[in-house]
């Protein structure tokens, strides 16, 4: 089997802009909260940066704003929390499944992570139960971690069960840590809202959703589509339908905005993709919206 890793690596620099992808993994360093009081050097200010680290005697001297950088003293902790229930077995709004692209999402970051020297796990789960895979640093460990998530999706899988899997974390990691969700298109309801924000005090949340296939036609005849989550087929005739096409799109416009206004009141930041070529450029926005709601 090819390596995922690779695929994840060639995906980002075809698709990413060299800028981006720079802006990325700057920025990568100041997801957390807290650094090393070891310093480093003086750089030039540049927008964006904490005026805390402003080194007022030297930019004096020097006659324009210096900042002081400091050496990472300890390892920082990514947790990707993945639904691999069969919900993420099923085609996603660009054509490709839920699962290529959560493991492009889960890839990126994670490859991200590693390069800066920090360690990923995985905690992955449906129904049927949820698993954690161990922490390490390693291209050949995030490799691992991907093939996981790979085998783990299937039409065969169990169902979704993300406030399951969100439990799980919530009991088993002690460590503070960042956590990146990436799960299917869910709604916020007052059991996982709760469950949020006992996880947010713990940790530091960033939230990926894979979103929806169109599921109605909106030219010619409609094709054979099945339901992953009751693996039942959904009727042409129903999918043809001018004043259902109406009601699917209020109703799937009302979930994304409640969802994105639910997790934004929790203090999570969130994106919403629907193929792999958007996964960088998410990312990237979904750093920077965590990055500046922390100040």
């Amino acid at each position: 089997m090819p390596s995922l890793l690779l695929r994840v690596r060639t995906t980002m620099s075809l698709r990413a802009h060299r800028r981006s992808l720079d802006l990325l993994e700057g920025g990568y360093a100041s997801i957390h909260h807290g650094r090393s009081h070891d310093f480093d050097d003086l750089r030039a200010y540049v927008a964006g940066d904490d005026v805390k680290d402003i080194d007022w005697k030297a930019t004096a001297r020097h006659g324009e704003p210096l900042v002081k950088r400091y050496i990472a003293s300890r390892r920082q902790h990514l947790v990707l929390v993945v639904d691999t229930g069969r919900n993420m077995a099923a085609t996603a709004a660009g054509g490709e499944t839920k699962r290529d692209i959560a493991v492009m999402a889960a890839g990126a970051l994670g490859y991200i992570a590693a390069s800066h020297g920090d360690t990923v796990s995985l905690v992955a789960g449906d129904e049927s139960g949820t698993r954690a895979f161990p922490s390490g640093g390693t291209e050949a460990h995030l490799e691992m971690l991907l093939r996981q998530i790979d085998r783990r999706v299937s039409l065969d899988s169990a169902r979704s069960d993300l406030v399951g899997v969100l439990d799980w974390v919530a009991r088993g990691i002690r460590r503070r840590s960042m956590l990146l969700i990436v799960t299917d298109d869910v709604p916020l309801d007052d059991r996982l809202s709760r469950l949020l924000r006992r996880l947010r005090a713990q940790h530091e949340i960033v939230w990926l959703t894979v979103g929806d296939a169109d599921l109605m036609t909106r030219g010619g005849r409609a094709s054979e589509v099945f339901d992953v989550h009751e693996m039942a087929g959904l009727p042409a005739y129903l999918r043809e339908n001018r004043e259902l096409r109406v009601e699917f799109d209020r109703a799937d416009e009302t979930l994304h905005d409640e969802t994105e206004r639910g997790l934004r009141a929790l203090g999570i930041s969130s994106e919403r993709v629907g193929s792999r070529a958007e996964v960088v450029a998410a990312l990237f926005t979904l750093i920077e919206k965590h990055r500046r709601a922390r100040r």
